[in-house]
């Protein structure tokens, strides 16, 4: 030991000249495996530990040890040593110092408002009284509460009491909301604002304990001193009370108490609103976000879908992580998982234009690097206001081909899985997030997979945090795989574990599919010569397809909107034509062409009713349920699809 204060001694119940030189160990039994803890791993470490003094005495003393970096010392221990309980409300000025200068500044940063108040009265009790409550307003806590009325309703959000008591519990329950009749000093501090200092001999505590319902007030405050304290915010609202109170055999509250106890209320009161704010906030955002998350996925019948998502822990904002499962005509589905940098509502809100925009451009069936390249444009819109910018992997199978296609922007390569064989990280072309992209086109990677392999997509906050790398996490998610599981839901949940107890943790979205093709006989195609000829083939193999199939009944409309797009392929694109049927979800009529040209349906001009290069499409948008234009290797498919 270097150096001690003066009361070092007196607490430790030795000689003042045989402090400077001795060992820690030596004064405090324990003391050294801290110490050497500490030093180890370059971080503060704090232990309870028991002290005996020459003289027989046995007291708590909180020993907390700070790594010294640089010069001749290795570490800074500190030792407190709590007041006896029946010395500790005698002098004022230690109290105002072990409030407002010990305790109110480590806990300041807290946000987590049921946290807070714990922490509030943790410190209130034993510093300043035996027993003690923090009550919050009711509507302050809850923003649908009720405020009308002349009853303010108050919720307790705390308790605390050094006797060990269960009544105490008991009695003033953490979680009740209550209104105080007009004669308590709750409700007088409440409408003045003003602190409320009373005594309660037993009398007075028997009227409280009649005129509160409970029984056991009256011999638990029975010759109490009772402070109540008003909490209030930066404007002067009062959002609360603090109730303390000091049993009989201990100094009751005076003047210097109220000064104290006012300005501990005044500045936790700070502290509340922030929480409060904070909460209401993160509320709102987690509410937004969960509205715009999709309630359901869709995919042709032979992909399973599973999916994730994980809200940030309390002490990280709502973030912007989403998934999405689109079905796209044809047995072919999009999948999607993007991250929004940043947290709060304009994430949500960033998060939600882009799951818009997203099934937007499904719906117009562009291949993934073309999709990217669009939602990279809006977020460079989005940003000429408001930086803005975001990762996103957007993938497309076709179930019937089994042909995969990829794009990612500034994202975590997905991982595939192959039936019997080791999980691997796809090698995507890097491209940069959305919203800072230089305008160079996005690259996909379009590969052929096998029945049953797994494709998984995931956002950051799965495989990386504070105290992991990134190249940890992702070979732990590859080790999961290679494990693997009895069911797909739980290879999902199997993905999570290990990230439920980080404090630190954002928000985490991830997607995993098992990709089928779909049955051979659900689907069928030919090769059209181009010759005006093949229509009438067309037809005849159309129309012995849907027999075998069942679907008699749709034969005719199939057969007019075949007849028209084989038709359009021959007139304006000339080669070879190929048509294709699918029954999955609906039926889908796909005509396959070489030419990049998509066709639109013209307005009809003055004096004729359809123009005559669109006759045909006329035809098909009145026939289908819907009916579309996308843009293939080798060309271009127009489809149409009608219910089953």
């Amino acid at each position: 030991m270097l150096q001690f204060d003066r009361s070092a001694a007196a607490a430790l119940g030795v000689d003042a000249d045989d402090l400077p030189g001795a060992r820690l160990d030596d004064l405090i039994g324990g003391a050294r495996e801290p110490l050497l803890e500490a030093l180890r791993h370059g971080r503060e470490r704090t232990a309870m530990l028991t002290m005996e003094t020459p003289a027989g005495g046995r007291h708590d003393a909180v020993v907390t040890v700070h790594p010294m970096r640089g010069g001749d010392l290795a570490a800074l221990a500190v030792v407190r040593v709590p007041v006896p309980l029946a010395d500790r409300f005698l002098d004022p000025a230690v109290i105002r110092r072990a409030l407002m200068e010990d305790s109110l500044p480590r806990i300041g940063a807290t946000l987590d408002l049921e946290l807070l108040a714990r922490e509030l009265m943790n410190v209130l009790v034993p510093t300043f009284c035996n027993t003690g409550g923090l009550l919050l307003r009711e509507n302050m806590i809850d923003a649908d509460a009720d405020g009308a009325g002349d009853a303010v309703m108050l919720r307790r959000m705390a308790t605390a009491f050094d006797d060990g008591d269960p009544a105490w519990d008991a009695t003033f329950p953490v979680g009740e909301t209550l209104a105080f009749p007009e004669p308590a000093p709750h409700t007088r501090a409440l409408r003045t604002g003003e602190p409320v200092l009373l005594s309660l001999d037993g009398e007075t505590a028997a009227r409280i304990a009649e005129a509160w319902r409970r029984t056991p007030v009256a011999e638990l405050l029975k010759g109490a001193s009772m402070l109540v304290l008003p909490v209030r915010d930066a404007d002067g609202a009062t959002l609360g009370l603090f109730v303390c109170t000091r049993t009989s055999g201990h100094r009751p509250f005076d003047a210097y108490d109220v000064e104290i106890g006012t300005e501990f209320a005044n500045r936790a009161g700070l502290f509340v609103e922030s929480a409060r704010r904070y909460g209401r906030e993160r509320a709102t955002a987690l509410t937004l976000q969960r509205s715009l998350l999709p309630t359901g996925l869709s995919a042709p019948s032979s992909v399973s879908v599973h999916h994730r998502y994980l809200p940030g822990s309390r002490l990280i904002e709502v973030g912007g992580d989403w998934y999405e499962s689109i079905a796209l005509p044809g047995a072919r589905v999009a999948l999607v998982v993007g991250d929004v940098a940043g947290h709060g509502v304009r994430a949500a809100v960033t998060m939600g234009r882009l799951r818009t925009a997203i099934h937007t451009l499904a719906g117009l069936d562009l291949p993934p690097a073309e999709a990217l390249e669009r939602l990279d444009s809006l977020m460079r819109t989005l940003g000429e206001r408001e930086p803005h910018f975001a990762t996103c992997a957007y993938a497309v199978y076709d179930a019937v081909s089994g042909r995969c296609e990829i794009a990612s922007a500034g994202h975590l390569p997905p991982l595939l899985a192959p039936p019997g064989g080791p999980a691997e990280f796809l090698d995507v072309p890097p491209a940069p997030p959305l919203g800072i992209g230089d305008g160079r086109p996005v690259v996909s990677r379009a590969f052929t997979v096998e029945d049953g392999t797994l494709l998984f997509l995931y956002t950051d906050g799965l495989v990386e945090n504070r105290a992991r790398d990134i190249d940890d996490g992702l070979a732990r998610l590859r080790e999961t795989f290679d494990k693997g599981a009895d069911t797909l839901d739980g290879l999902c949940q199997a993905t999570l574990d290990g990230v439920f107890d980080d404090q630190h943790r954002d928000d985490i979205a991830v997607l995993l599919a098992r990709l089928h093709r779909i049955p051979g006989d659900a689907h069928v195609s030919w090769d059209l010569p181009a010759d005006p000829a093949a229509v009438r083939r067309a037809r005849g193999l159309i129309r012995t397809t849907l027999a075998g199939w069942g679907l008699g009944e749709l034969a005719d409309s199939t057969v007019l909107m075949a007849s028209e797009l084989v038709t359009n392929a021959i007139r304006h694109a000339g080669g070879r034509v190929t048509l294709r049927l699918v029954r999955e979800d609906g039926l889908v009529c796909e005509v396959f062409d070489g030419s990049d040209g998509r066709p639109r349906i013209r307005a009809a001009g003055e004096g004729e009713a359809v123009a005559e290069s669109g006759r045909g499409l006329h035809v098909v948008s009145r026939l289908a349920r819907r009916w579309g234009v996308r843009r293939t290797a080798g060309g271009k498919a127009v489809w149409c699809e009608q219910a089953l």
